[in-house]
């Protein structure tokens, strides 16, 4: 078999079938992108093929693990999405827990109403968008007379009620997806409770059940890339540490990537202790009180003032040297370094502007892109129109 017939008929590995983790998408560089790039390392065609040949068969094999250096993963955008509610609420699958009956189903709602509507809830930044609502331990009459009471008749097209919904691995995961499918803005979906939507099966739950349970619903959250807040209880058996005190085995703490524990200190009382602990944002404790009359839970004060990243004089830079007359800037590194008159090298700030090219976007409105080609690396900033 001659050469061009043999890499014709080169087998295309696969990309994570055997695997019980998906590959990430940077992990694997594709075959056109690895041949390009042996062939701007050298002249030499045979041993372009040869590395491209050793690189399918590394790839085959069945032990085979993707790995990325810390020197590519700077060399990589990875684009992020904005908060649902600044400091609170992130992309990714959270908890919010607390006794029966303490008001837990209320401030669900009162967040729900503020993502759908864009209102900032006790001061938090809230980036609106569409929000389903699962009440399944409510009916529409019920849920009519709160929501009347907690906002009064000024309704919202963007906040979507159900109170019937299937069950986890018995298609509760398809109607999720499907109707963010159909609701491509959603920002935001509750589960009120985390009870009615596990499968049969009784109390005596393992780790295993637990971390799989909130598995399901953080692999909806991460594949649609939205925010799954689930409605949980607590044991009465008293801890030191609040968050122990969330029903069930550590294991349902242990996959979310985030949670919130409501308390009272006398189920009569009218204030509250929410402590919020997450893998986005610092941890903090709020103290709440009830408006009696519209049931609502109002901000009282914080323990701590939430912490906010000073702005980045790189990125104020950079939107100095856009403007409406010029809305797009094209150049290589170099260039942008000259133009910008930076003591740094290029190559640190393309990788300063890859970690911040999602800040860039969401604060500034700049849509910045970074490729390579054969006569070197190009920039591309481009002037987005922002959206109120």
């Amino acid at each position: 078999m001659d050469r061009k017939t043999k890499e014709r008929t080169a087998p295309i590995a696969s990309v994570g079938a055997d695997a019980g983790q998906p590959y990430p998408k940077h992990s694997i560089t594709s075959i056109p992108a690895i041949a390009e790039e042996i062939n701007d390392e050298t002249e030499n065609l045979d041993d372009n093929f040869d590395m491209l040949e050793e690189t399918i068969r590394r790839m085959q094999d069945p032990a085979y693990l993707p790995t990325i250096t810390m020197q590519e993963l700077f060399e990589n955008i990875y684009q992020s999405k904005p908060p649902v509610i600044q400091g609170l609420l992130h992309t990714g699958a959270y908890l919010l827990a607390g006794a029966p009956k303490i008001g837990k189903s209320f401030l669900v709602a009162q967040i729900a109403y503020h993502v759908s509507t864009g209102q900032p809830l006790w001061g938090y930044e809230v980036h609106q968008g569409t929000v389903l609502y699962l009440a399944l331990e409510d009916d529409h009459q019920r849920l009519q007379e709160r929501m009347y009471r907690m906002f009064g008749v000024e309704g919202t097209d963007r906040l979507h009620f159900a109170v019937w919904a299937k069950q986890l691995g018995r298609g509760l995961d398809e109607q999720l997806e499907r109707f963010v499918v159909e609701h491509p803005d959603t920002q935001l979906i509750i589960i009120d409770t985390l009870q009615k939507v596990r499968e049969l099966g009784g109390e005596a739950y393992s780790y295993a059940d637990d971390y799989q349970v909130m598995g399901r619903l953080k692999l909806v959250a991460d594949r649609k890339n939205i925010c799954l807040l689930v409605v949980h209880h607590t044991r009465k058996t008293p801890s030191g540490d609040k968050f122990e005190m969330i029903s069930g085995t550590t294991g349902i703490l242990g996959c979310a990537d985030g949670a919130l524990i409501l308390q009272k200190e006398k189920r009569t009382d009218q204030t509250a202790q929410l402590d919020v602990v997450g893998r986005d944002q610092p941890d903090q404790r709020l103290f709440l009180v009830r408006d009696q009359e519209r049931l609502v839970w109002n901000l009282d004060h914080a323990d701590q003032e939430l912490w906010r990243a000073p702005p980045d004089p790189l990125l104020q830079q950079i939107v100095s040297l856009l403007t409406e007359e010029r809305p797009r800037w094209q150049g290589s590194a170099t260039e942008l370094c000259r133009e910008l008159q930076l003591d740094f090298p290029p190559n640190s700030l393309t990788k300063r502007l890859n970690v911040k090219a999602g800040e860039l976007s969401r604060t500034y409105g700049i849509r910045y892109e970074h490729g390579h080609s054969r006569t070197g690396s190009k920039i591309v900033l481009t002037k987005l129109e922002m959206t109120t």
